[in-house]
């Protein structure tokens, strides 16, 4: 059975994720262009990152991989708008004052490739956040955690205070929903060791 899984992230989360189902991980390169199309909803978005990674990881592979190759992307959206990562201070401001008191969406798309073949998928989960004040949204600037995070928040750390109800998968929140990529595993044959 399958112990091992290539990983085409660079996400820390999707690394402990993925090892806490007792999976060996080898990291894959998948440096991509990451911008969106102009009117490209979040769910096309999300699904097309989530599959040009995978591709991108086998071309730097050389060579039909041995293991299946696993990659995600996730986006949050809010109405029809892709809050992608923060370029700066000015910008996680105006991202949080957007997403204070009201519903947004995080998308994860999962693509996994194994013996030729590629699966994909999209979770979806509804998040809401209470009212945020301006010094709330500032001190959580200050303290570094958004800048690197779709939406200018994470979950599982400080800005998990922020979030007041979701309605989905919290580990597909954090970018990389267990459930639907234990299920897209199976399709492969592949089960969790931790759950063999």
């Amino acid at each position: 059975m399958a112990t091992t899984l290539y990983l085409a992230s660079q996400s820390p989360r999707r690394w402990e994720l993925l090892a806490q189902l007792g999976f060996s991980l080898k990291p894959l390169a998948s440096e991509i262009d990451e911008t969106p199309h102009a009117n490209e909803p979040a769910h096309d978005y999300v699904m097309r990152m989530a599959r040009e990674k995978n591709r991108a990881a086998r071309k730097n592979l050389g060579h039909e991989p041995h293991f299946a190759i696993v990659s995600a992307d996730t986006c949050v959206a809010l109405d029809a708008q892709i809050l992608g990562k923060p370029e700066n201070a000015q910008h996680a401001f105006e991202m949080l004052s957007q997403l204070s008191n009201r519903h947004h969406h995080v998308l994860t798309a999962v693509s996994v490739y194994f013996n030729g073949e590629e699966r994909s998928l999209v979770q979806q989960s509804a998040v809401r956040f209470g009212p945020l004040s301006e010094a709330q949204i500032r001190a959580y600037i200050a303290s570094g955690e958004p800048m690197d995070k779709a939406g200018a928040c994470c979950i599982q750390g400080l800005g998990g205070s922020f979030v007041s109800h979701i309605n989905g998968s919290y580990t597909g929140i954090m970018g990389l929903p267990l459930f639907e990529t234990r299920m897209l595993l199976a399709e492969f044959g592949i089960t969790p060791p931790a759950l063999a």
